[in-house]
């Protein structure tokens, strides 16, 4: 009787073993079927740009279709909760700017976990904001900014993209470090925020570099530095924040990759691998940085660290300022 349960016992233990290696063998095979591309942002936008031209990378290399769907609405949020719903096979994906480890530190009450319900799969690249002033103000460097916002508590107002994005939190942080009292403005989406930029209707913004750009060389809106940690090739005589007279200030725009919670590791490794070979392959990779945008595409661990470092980074700023979307 003894040997009969031994018997059965080692035989169970043998079933296991071959079904979970043969589950684990399967589900490394991605994708199987075309994978939905959630985007919490407008079709045309900075993000939704991006998007596609890196979707349309992974289907051709996969040969699978890779299908954006963009849910735009509470600052990328109505997208992550989505996410969060659908199963974690790596059929349903998420494309995010910063905003995702933004928005937490505003909401009180989402309706998802930031650290227990999404995976952080690969950063797709890093840029930076633009800082920007309309023409018209008697302001030509950010020192004469500072200044003027000084002598005018309140009275400045910025515009965003959107409430708990990174063109409302970068200045909210910049005016902390400072010492200035500004008034937040929010827009839905960058579009919208730059023609009121460029009206008049707002005083400053730090906006996205791709769509400011092209108006600050026809002298639609004034650049004063950009935020990144470097200049832009895009406009190389403009300097930092850094260099222009708010030292140590650096805020970083970045856009990734993520899935939902509970991705077995061989899944999560094959669609890491997958996109890291996309965002690195000569033909994307002028495509990402014509976006102004660095390609970067780290390996999930380390990609879900810097994800948890920004997400502790913005929680701070937010709860500093007292800032609450709810």
């Amino acid at each position: 009787m003894i040997l009969r349960m031994k018997f059965f016992a080692t035989g169970a233990l043998m079933l296991a073993a071959i079904v979970s290696h043969a589950q684990q063998a399967q589900q490394a095979v991605w994708p199987t079927k075309p994978v939905r591309m959630l985007v919490g942002f407008p079709s045309g936008g900075p993000t939704d740009v991006v998007a596609r031209i890196v979707s349309e990378k992974v289907a051709q290399q996969t040969g699978q279709q890779v299908v954006v769907d963009n849910r735009p609405g509470a600052a990328g949020n109505i997208a992550v909760e989505i996410l969060t719903r659908a199963a974690g096979d790596g059929h349903t994906l998420l494309y995010s700017s910063n905003a995702i480890a933004v928005s937490p530190g505003l909401y009180s009450k989402l309706p998802y976990d930031p650290l227990k319900d999404i995976t952080p799969v690969t950063e797709i690249g890093a840029g930076c904001l633009i800082f920007m002033v309309h023409p018209l103000l008697p302001i030509k460097n950010v020192a004469e900014f500072i200044a003027y916002a000084k002598a005018r508590p309140g009275q400045m107002n910025f515009a965003s993209s959107g409430t708990c994005t990174s063109t409302h939190l970068a200045p909210v942080m910049f005016s902390q470090r400072v010492g200035i009292t500004t008034q937040h403005i929010p827009y839905k989406g960058t579009a919208p925020s730059l023609v009121d930029m460029i009206g008049g209707r707002v005083q400053f913004m730090m906006g996205a570099v791709l769509t400011a750009v092209p108006h600050v060389r026809e002298g639609r809106i004034r650049a004063l530095a950009v935020t990144g940690k470097k200049r832009i090739a895009s406009l190389p005589d403009l300097r930092t924040l850094d260099e222009a007279d708010a030292p140590g200030f650096v805020v970083t725009t970045w856009q990734g990759l993520f899935a939902p919670a509970g991705m077995a590791t061989p899944v999560l490794a094959r669609v890491n691998a997958e996109f890291v070979k996309a965002i690195k392959s000569p033909d994307l990779r002028p495509k990402i940085e014509q976006q102004d945008m660095e390609p970067t595409a780290p390996g999930h661990v380390e990609f879900n660290a810097m994800y948890r470092a920004e997400l502790a980074r913005w929680t701070k700023v937010a709860k500093d300022a007292g800032l609450k979307a709810d």
